[in-house]
């Protein structure tokens, strides 16, 4: 199994690609700490082989060094949690912005931050560890309309990926950004749901797809098993695209 041996974190971990995720790797072998800002969400996952959950709020400084207090040195993170805010510049609210920062970038600094002494540790022992961060397609890849505070704040994300790769990667610390196109998932679910023609909505969503339909959380997954193991050790730095043909 690819992942035999290792412990990874995942935020976000109680629904869509970050439940997913957490599944998949604990298959592949890994000691999966699966955590979400809802911790009713995670009850689903108690007694799924190889992972155990937390309840944990990204955006609270103090549950991030409990939780890095208790997990001890790890392989792997996934940093997936994450918000989208629907608006242009003008329809911005500063709260919209300072809530966007706050989940979509402020949140990585501080876990990654505090995970990384023991991830270094690891990584001294073993030659690697892998930081994974949830950028997007919408980002400085691409700009979409009604997107602004989203796409500024995921290309922060792929700035401080990098950042984080060149300042590790003598000491074997991998990082890199995961672009995925338009997934079908319960946050995407509630956007259309909450639009003002939730049909039209959706059929917006799909008609930007070149293949002609959303991604599954099963599309994504993959990518993250790979890039949080040792068959991407020489990869580093990297946005990675998974957009179903966006960005061609």
């Amino acid at each position: 199994m690819r992942l035999e041996g290792k412990s990874i974190l995942v935020t976000a971990a109680g629904q869509g690609i970050g439940r997913a995720s957490a599944v998949a790797l604990a298959a592949e072998g890994a000691r999966v700490i699966a955590t979400d800002v809802d911790a009713a969400l995670l009850r689903g996952l108690d007694g799924t082989a190889g992972v155990e959950t937390a309840a944990l709020d990204v955006t609270d400084a103090a549950a991030i060094r409990d939780i890095a207090a208790r997990v001890g040195a790890l392989d792997g993170l996934f940093n997936c949690a994450g918000m989208v805010a629907n608006g242009n510049l003008l329809q911005m609210s500063d709260e919209d912005w300072d809530r966007s920062v706050a989940l979509n970038v402020t949140s990585m600094v501080r876990l990654t931050r505090a995970l990384l002494p023991g991830m270094l540790e690891r990584a001294a022992e073993t030659g690697t560890a892998s930081i994974l961060n949830m950028a997007s397609m919408a980002s400085s890849v691409k700009g979409f309309v009604n997107r602004t505070a989203y796409g500024a704040t995921k290309a922060a994300v792929i700035g401080l990926t990098k950042a984080i790769a060149a300042d590790f990667v003598a000491q074997g610390i991998r990082c890199n950004a995961l672009c995925p196109g338009t997934v079908d998932t319960p946050s995407l679910r509630g956007r259309i749901a909450a639009s003002a023609d939730p049909v039209q909505a959706e059929k917006d969503f799909i008609a930007r797809q070149p293949m002609g339909r959303l991604a599954t959380v099963d599309d994504i997954t993959p990518m993250v098993v790979y890039l949080l193991s040792d068959e991407s050790r020489f990869v580093s730095g990297q946005a990675l695209l998974v957009d179903g043909g966006v960005t061609i």
